[in-house]
């Protein structure tokens, strides 16, 4: 990604997600944004993925894989959705807010990976820079490519992304399933 956020950038995003999750979790209502007083970049159409960890542990992740709002709103969408929407989490407790840390990943567009059969797709693919979509007929899922750093091989990245797409592990090797990549600016809260 070649237009890499500025750090206060980075930062105004951070405390947006910040502030709707500490309003949103407290039972107070979402303020609305300001666009108008926010830098150009972060008024225009983007795609995040808010993830949210208690000591490292995973609390909520959700996103958006294409673009659709001012990439303000996405992350504070998005960041909302974390602490009350995960399907796999209870929503976020008031006493948990103090432990929250907050990763935003911003992505690129996705782009289609023509292949033929599995070994191509594994070489085709780059560990620690694409997070992938695999699609079948109406199931879909994908990994940010931080969970590059969670698994220890090509072939377990797509084993663990088709169980979590509600299908065989190895459905990747039997079939040919439509493949997309982006990659991600990722940021957290340490960068505060």
């Amino acid at each position: 990604m070649s237009d890499r956020l500025s750090p206060q950038e980075r930062i105004a995003l951070l405390e947006i997600a910040r502030q709707a999750i500490n309003s949103v979790v407290q039972g107070n209502s979402l303020e609305p944004l300001d666009l108008a007083h926010l830098p150009l970049v972060l008024r225009e159409e983007g795609a995040s993925f808010v993830t949210l960890t208690i000591a490292g542990q995973l609390r909520g992740c959700i996103g958006a894989l294409e673009a659709y709002q001012p990439l303000a709103l996405d992350v504070q969408e998005h960041a909302v959705a974390a602490a009350t929407e995960d399907y796999r989490f209870p929503p976020v407790l008031r006493q948990e807010l103090p432990l929250i840390d907050i990763e935003i990943s911003r992505l690129t567009p996705m782009k289609a990976l023509d292949y033929s059969g599995f070994q191509e797709l594994l070489n085709k693919v780059r560990p620690g820079v694409d997070g992938v979509v695999l699609r079948d007929g109406i199931r879909r899922a994908t990994f940010l490519p931080q969970v590059w750093e969670k698994v220890s091989s090509k072939e377990e990245f797509f084993d663990h992304l088709c169980l979590k797409m509600g299908a065989r592990q190895n459905l990747w090797r039997e079939k040919q399933l439509s493949v997309w990549t982006y990659q991600v600016e990722e940021f957290n809260d340490e960068e505060k």
